[in-house]
């Protein structure tokens, strides 16, 4: 079995609101590129890759000069052929890299027929919880709803997201906001999912690295007598969050300071995170993440799964992912249910008791559902990208490391995006 054609169409598919964060904003919808990677036998994988446009395009077409007449079942000589790291030193290949390596085990498990989870390993359970994930968002520019701003308006938007799809894990993006003010939202959402250690649910918080040391140590002291998970990326850098490590009683977890091997050799050598969150598309693909899931198991590190703005095909990779790795003792991460719509086959995949099931069909268990996927290709040649790292409502403003420029939570405008 040989590769023969490898095709890239990016799309965009709406959110219900737009996403605050640290660095801009999600502009109402996520830009994605979708991989179709094809073989001699007309077997085809599907991969998908965060951003898009003409240039991601053209680099998936470039990888044909590369990968055709290739065996999809050789994934360790495709990695060397296509991000060596030397030879691929001046054009980081790894998300690349990650959504072909989807593909073709896409496609391995449909030569095989088994679901991808049987290729790594064998499923260990069977659905894969997840967080709430909970973002500051903008209203909606047409209808003005769904915005997250006010304190009152995160509690019944938690509450919400508890009672539609069973979260009893529940994460909080910030960074957005003073760290005063987030304290507050934090707590106030703790104390209304609840705060009791034994029974309440558990909570985490993001603030984006963000924040200087100092007010890490702070932050998380503020916080120690919630039920949380972890406090995620207070600060940048592996010895600020060594400081913060030193003064804050719970765990830290990174998804900026940890995402290859050598810098998850370093934190083995001198802890600085407790619980590495893998992401499919960082690491270099989903074999990747269960071979540093491998050595978190030895050494003692926690994992969770990350979310990086995923479609149904990166979500399949997820769910397969949280099914093979023992260690795997926290809710996984997922932008997905704040999407409107996807591009697979039976519309979004389904929450049930705050837990999505892995699929068992073969391969990645997706297929595309062609009409969305025109109809999102046609809306991205319409609205274009959007800046991720801009806030539609201050068109100067900069983040800077640790930030000082907050947003206002009196700012009560609705961007028109």
């Amino acid at each position: 079995m040989k590769i023969t054609d490898i095709r890239a169409t990016t799309v965009t598919v709406p959110l219900e609101a737009p996403l605050r964060h640290a660095a801009g904003a999600h502009w109402g919808r996520f830009v994605r590129t979708i991989v179709e990677v094809e073989t001699d036998e007309g077997l085809v994988g599907l991969g998908e890759m965060g951003g898009g446009g003409e240039s991601a395009e053209a680099t998936f077409r470039a990888m044909k000069t590369y990968l055709v007449g290739h065996n999809p079942a050789n994934l360790e000589e495709m990695r060397f052929k296509i991000a060596n790291p030397t030879a691929s030193l001046y054009n980081n290949r790894t998300q690349i890299l990650a959504a072909l390596e989807f593909a073709c085990l896409d496609i391995l498990g449909q030569k095989w027929n088994v679901p991808v989870y049987e290729i790594l390993g064998g499923r260990l359970q069977s659905e894969v919880p997840f967080a709430s994930y909970l973002f500051f968002r903008y209203p909606d520019a047409k209808t003005g709803a769904g915005e997250v701003r006010t304190i009152e308006q995160l509690v019944g938007h938690a509450r919400e997201l508890k009672q539609r799809y069973g979260f009893t894990s529940h994460k909080l993006k910030g960074g957005v906001f003073a760290p005063e003010y987030e304290l507050e939202c934090f707590r106030a959402l703790a104390g209304e999912l609840g705060i009791d250690r034994t029974r309440g649910d558990s909570f985490r918080f993001d603030p984006n690295a963000s924040w200087s040391t100092e007010q890490a140590i702070w932050f998380g002291q503020a916080i120690e007598d919630i039920r949380n998970d972890y406090l995620e990326d207070p600060v940048f850098g592996l010895h600020g969050m060594r400081r913060t490590r030193e003064k804050v009683r719970m765990p830290l977890a990174t998804n900026t300071v940890v995402v290859n091997f050598e810098q998850l050799a370093a934190n083995v050598l001198d802890t600085a995170v407790d619980v590495i969150l893998l992401d499919t598309t960082f690491w270099g693909g989903i074999r990747p993440c269960v071979k540093a899931a491998g050595i978190c198991e030895t050494f003692q590190l926690g994992v969770a799964v990350h979310s990086s703005g995923e479609l149904g095909i990166q979500l399949a990779t997820m769910l397969h992912l949280g099914a093979v790795i023992p260690n795997l003792t926290f809710a996984a991460d997922a932008h997905y249910h704040h999407l409107r719509d996807d591009v697979i086959e039976g519309g979004k995949f389904e929450y049930r008791g705050g837990r999505i099931r892995v699929p068992d069909a073969p391969g990645l268990g997706v297929k595309l559902d062609r009409d969305k996927l025109a109809e999102y290709a046609e809306l991205y040649k319409s609205l274009g990208g959007y800046n991720y790292d801009k806030d539609p409502l201050r068109p100067d403003w900069t983040p800077i490391v640790p930030n000082t420029r907050w947003a206002d939570p009196d700012d009560a405008r609705t961007p028109s995006m």
